[in-house]
């Protein structure tokens, strides 16, 4: 009877190279694109239908960079998952500021949008998140999004116009914010890939 020889692991397997992460940085400006496409096809977000419809085109273009650009994340439920937590998340937590665009309003509806964004996400997920990581993720998230939102309007971004997410200053500290969460990630995204990193 054959034994089963195990692959010896490279060195530096699963670690984050420049290239890698220079192309995970890169999504940054999948950010400014999708809020221009999500307010060009709702308008301002100014009341539910426009957050939802906004949202989603939002999250979908979010969700579908990182998913492209990240091996560590499953394209389709994470682009699927982000485009239907932005939707819901952004209804949410715009109404729950009555759509104001002051710093704290602000933050407020980023932290909802970005806890509702993650839980959808983990999710998506799977079993890539065993145990309290599931909830922890969500939180993560509610975080990155409160100081997206805080980040652009510190800058000074006509946030008054009620875009859908935050701009390019904000967007760069939640790139690399999620970034950095995603890497805590196995690196397969299959469930073989992912069974056989546990091991």
């Amino acid at each position: 009877m054959e034994t089963e020889q195990k692959k010896p692991v490279p060195v530096g397997a699963g670690r984050t190279s420049g290239k890698q992460w220079a192309a995970w940085m890169a999504g940054t400006l999948a950010f400014p694109v999708a809020g221009l496409a999500g307010r060009a096809l709702s308008g301002p977000v100014d009341g539910v239908g426009p957050a939802l419809i906004g949202g989603l085109v939002t999250g979908a273009v979010i969700g579908t960079a990182q998913g492209a650009l990240s091996p560590r994340l499953p394209l389709l439920p994470w682009a699927a998952a982000t485009a239907a937590g932005v939707s819901a998340g952004l209804a949410a937590g715009s109404a729950a500021v009555g759509y104001g665009t002051s710093l704290g309003e602000l933050a407020t509806m980023g932290a909802i949008t970005g806890v509702v964004t993650g839980a959808a996400q983990a999710v998506a997920l799977g079993g890539r998140l065993p145990g309290w990581r599931r909830l922890a993720w969500p939180v993560a998230t509610s975080g990155i999004f409160a100081a997206g939102w805080t980040v652009t309007t510190l800058f000074g971004i006509d946030v008054e116009r009620q875009y859908t997410t935050f701009g390019a200053t904000g967007a760069l500290v939640a790139t690399a914010l999620t970034g950095l969460l995603v890497q805590t990630l196995p690196a397969g995204t299959s469930t073989a890939e992912v069974e056989r990193n546990a091991r």
